[in-house]
């Protein structure tokens, strides 16, 4: 089977599970996307790894494993999305140490999480990207709906979000980053994930 690489296209808050979020992932040689449903944890470290000159003021849980590899030597070289099994993503993360190889089974964000602190690529299988991902050309109607447990579209914010979107589109890109560095220094990271995706709605422009 054909590897596929993929590229993180944004983080989108989930309306219908609570607390969940859609992190969208791009195929970097096509059109196709493939979207998965993560926690806000996963979510709100995804967005800050994101942000490369934001830090946050205490490690979070997937800084310290970064800074525990490097401490002995352990780089992650890639991470497969290897198989999809009622509606749940599996990856592992192939890691090396001293020239040899190891894999290693990781949820799917945790995974990317970890993958984005090395710089590593990102990839799946043809099949699983024929079976939950989807096109957007493909999807006149740009109707959001639910199959194999994945979403087909990044589902709108609740109202509560929407108002505070609204909000973030008034403000400059330069206020739009203080505000999000201001965001980590207090840990409120489920608002700098807010803050990000409307910095990298802008960055797409």
């Amino acid at each position: 089977m054909s590897l596929v690489k993929l590229s993180i296209k944004g983080i989108s808050y989930s309306q219908t599970q609570n607390g969940a979020y859609a992190l969208i992932l791009n195929e970097v040689d096509g059109d196709r996307k493939l979207p998965i449903v993560i926690g806000a944890f996963e979510a709100q470290s995804i967005a800050i790894a994101l942000e490369n000159e934001i830090k946050p003021p205490r490690p979070l849980t997937h800084d310290l494993f970064k800074s525990f590899a490097d401490r002995f030597d352990i780089i992650i070289k890639q991470v497969i999305i290897h198989k999809l099994v009622d509606g749940v993503f599996f990856s592992s993360i192939i890691c090396e140490r001293d020239k040899i190889e190891e894999i290693i089974d990781a949820r799917t964000s945790d995974a990317i999480a970890l993958a984005l602190r090395f710089h590593a690529p990102i990839f799946t299988y043809e099949n699983i990207l024929e079976k939950a991902g989807y096109n957007n050309t493909a999807d006149a109607e740009g109707t959001t709906t639910m199959e194999d447990g994945a979403l087909t579209e990044p589902e709108t914010f609740g109202n509560e979000v929407e108002e505070n979107q609204s909000g973030y589109k008034k403000l400059s890109l330069m206020e739009l980053h203080d505000q999000l560095e201001v965001a980590v220094q207090e840990e409120d990271y489920e608002k700098a994930a807010r803050i990000r995706d409307e910095i990298s709605k802008r960055e797409d422009l």
